[in-house]
C-alpha cells in the first residue's frame, strides 16, 4: 500500500515544479505579520526592493488574511505560506491564492495534500534519511531547515555528491553576510530568511530600510 502511495505521489509531483519560483528570486524574505495593516506596505517594500516572492509563516492569527490582502494587491508576484503542518494548512492556502506552501518538515500525507491541490510545495529536511524520503517521493526541491543547525554550508557539500538530483533551499540563522556562500553552494537553489525584513523593521514600520535590505539582497 505505502509502494502505491508513494508512486502516486511521484506521478503527480511531476507535474508541480517550484523551479520557477525559486530560481527567479535566490533571496526570499520570511516574514511574520502581526498586524494586517503592515500587509500591504511590507509586501510593497519588498518588491519596490527588487525581490520577487515572499514566505508568510503562519505563526499569527493574521497570516492568512495578511496573504490574502497582498496576493489581491501584487498577482504578478509569488506569495507564499511557509510553517504548513497540517492538511488544512495546505487546502487554506490554495484557497487563499498561495503561490506556494513551506513546511518545517517532511510528511507524506502533506505531499500527497500539495499534489492533490496542485500547490508547489517545499518540505522541510534535517538529515540525510529525510533527504532519501524526498527522493522516494519524487521530490526535487527541499527546505534545508534550520540550515545552521543541521550542518549549514558544511552539510550541504557533504549531500550534494550522496543525492546529486536534489536541490536545497537553506533557511534558519543564516545571516545577509552567509548568504552568498550559500548561493554559491552547487546543490543550493535560493536562500530563505527574515534577514531581509527583519521583525525589528517591521515593529517599527521602516519600510524605507526594508526596501534598502531587498534592493542590497537582490543584487546577491
Amino acid at each position: 500500500m505505502r509502494v502505491y502511495i508513494r508512486a502516486r505521489v511521484s506521478q503527480r509531483l511531476k507535474m508541480i515544479s517550484l523551479g520557477k519560483i525559486l530560481e527567479s528570486c535566490r533571496i526570499i524574505p520570511v516574514v511574520t505579520i502581526r498586524n494586517i495593516k503592515d500587509a500591504v506596505p511590507l509586501a510593497d517594500a519588498i518588491f519596490e526592493g527588487g525581490l520577487s516572492t515572499i514566505e508568510i509563516t503562519l505563526r499569527t492569527p493574521e497570516a492568512f488574511a495578511a496573504l490574502e490582502v497582498m496576493v489581491k494587491r501584487f498577482p504578478k508576484f509569488s506569495i507564499g505560506v511557509g510553517t504548513v503542518i497540517d492538511n488544512m494548512d495546505i487546502r487554506r492556502a490554495k484557497d487563499s491564492g498561495a503561490a506556494f506552501a513551506v513546511s518545517p518538515g517532511i510528511n507524506i500525507d502533506l505531499v500527497e495534500k500539495a499534489s492533490a491541490e496542485k500547490l508547489p510545495y517545499l518540505p522541510g529536511v534535517q538529515t540525510s534519511s529525510e533527504a532519501l524520503l524526498g527522493l522516494r517521493l519524487g521530490i526535487k526541491f527541499l527546505k534545508f531547515f534550520p540550515a545552521k543547525i543541521a550542518g549549514g554550508l558544511e552539510g550541504l557539500k557533504q549531500i550534494a555528491p550522496v543525492y546529486p538530483e536534489l536541490m536545497f533551499c537553506p533557511t534558519g540563522g543564516i545571516s545577509f553576510d552567509e548568504a552568498p556562500e550559500y548561493l554559491a553552494q552547487k546543490n543550493v537553489i535560493s536562500v530563505g530568511g527574515s534577514f531581509a525584513s527583519p521583525q525589528t523593521l517591521i515593529a517599527k514600520r521602516d519600510w524605507n530600510a526594508i526596501k534598502a535590505l531587498a534592493q542590497r539582497a537582490a543584487k546577491l
